[in-house]
């Protein structure tokens, strides 16, 4: 951050725990970064996208004249396979992922559970978080049901329950009774 010109622009790699840790250094360092308005942007990157290490990364995009009431939270950590490579197994991207990835990130869009534009503000808010899951919505959905069906669903959870605790009550049966067979010769 020091090194970078006025007009600077950088990339970091650093483990994902950095974006979201509640203390010390790293939280110091995202601070420091929204209260200057350098950050343009965090992609979470999926697990193992490198071969040589299964660390969860995500890429800080600084930029000294970043847009403070646009700042993009990219969450691309479901995209990609799993490949096999010799020992190692690692993620890659498709190029549509990869193009997709670019463009929702240059064009600082919105995308259902992808990708978030928040302000330094909103952030400030989050404890400096620059985790895009923490500023998704969480979308509920209501059914409505009559009281006989709810009824008749938690008849339903009983019994399970009931048959379970059954179930686990014969186990402890068997395990005492092979413990008591047990002898030492």
């Amino acid at each position: 951050m020091h090194s970078l010109s006025e007009k600077g622009q950088a990339a970091i790699v650093v483990p994902t725990g950095f974006i979201t840790a509640q203390s010390g250094i790293e939280k110091k360092i995202r601070e420091r970064l929204i209260s200057n308005g350098w950050l343009r942007g965090v992609v979470s990157m999926p697990s193992n996208i490198f071969a040589s290490t299964g660390t969860n990364v995500s890429v800080l995009f600084f930029d000294k004249r970043a847009d403070s009431e646009h700042i993009i939270l990219m969450d691309a950590s479901k995209l990609g396979k799993t490949v096999k490579e010799g020992k190692n197994q690692r993620t890659v991207l498709t190029p549509e992922e990869e193009t997709r990835i670019v463009d929702t990130f240059n064009q600082k869009q919105a995308v259902e559970d992808l990708s978030v534009v928040v302000t330094k503000e909103e952030i400030a808010e989050k404890n400096y978080s620059f985790s895009a899951g923490q500023y998704f919505e969480v979308k509920i959905e209501y059914v409505d049901i009559t009281p006989e069906e709810f009824a008749e669903k938690m008849q339903d959870f009983e019994t399970n329950l009931q048959s379970l605790f059954a179930e686990g009550n014969a186990l402890d049966v068997k395990i005492q009774e092979q413990l008591k067979s047990l002898k030492y010769e």
